[in-house]
């Protein structure tokens, strides 16, 4: 027979694990798109390979290319930088990529030395005068984290997500909901 100490003993764990599968199993957070996006966008970096975007920086090109055409947008900031011994950066890569998609040179800024969410958006920030409003241009999965952050270091931003993959994997959806339940625990890390 258990003694009712050990019963006790195991409650807090007990608790602690459903609340852990309750946000597991949850659907993805989302962030509701603006309905009309600031005139400097900035797009999060996503892998590229030899110099061309990955099908999710594809993604989050194609939708800031769909702003800046139906217009009001002026300038987009595309961030990332390079793993070692990559010749290639993902901001290089994404404003080579929609340069070639016909915007202008003088409206895009490849900020390429960031490896995280969080160097993306200080770095951004660094590359535009003080006090810019921001449209972030990322996935609906990432959305809620780049937001958060964001905000939390002084950018007047809102968000516009491209859609995820049909095929979108189940780790990258854990992992930004992992990220930003991290985040919303501890804060920023750098």
């Amino acid at each position: 027979m258990r003694s009712r100490g050990a019963t006790l003993t195991l409650l807090p764990l007990a608790v602690a694990s459903l609340l852990v599968a309750g946000f597991v199993l949850t659907p993805n957070l989302r962030v509701q798109n603006a309905a009309t996006p600031h005139p400097t966008l900035v797009v999060l970096g996503a892998a590229q390979y030899a110099g061309k975007p990955s099908p999710a920086f594809q993604r989050r090109l194609d939708h800031a290319l769909t702003l800046y055409r139906t217009g009001g947008v002026e300038q987009i900031v595309v961030t990332g930088g390079r793993r070692a011994g990559d010749p290639y950066t993902e901001g290089g890569v994404g404003t080579a990529y929609l340069a070639r998609q016909g915007v202008p040179a003088g409206d895009l800024i490849a900020e390429e030395r960031s490896r995280t969410t969080v160097q993306n958006l200080q770095n951004a920030r660094a590359a535009l005068r003080p006090e810019t409003p921001v449209t972030l241009v990322t996935d609906e999965a990432h959305a809620p984290r780049a937001l958060a952050l964001a905000r939390a270091i002084g950018l007047n931003a809102n968000v516009s997500a491209s859609p995820l993959s049909a095929r979108v994997s189940r780790s990258y959806l854990l992992r930004e909901k992992v990220a930003l339940a991290a985040y919303a625990l501890i804060g920023i890390r750098l």
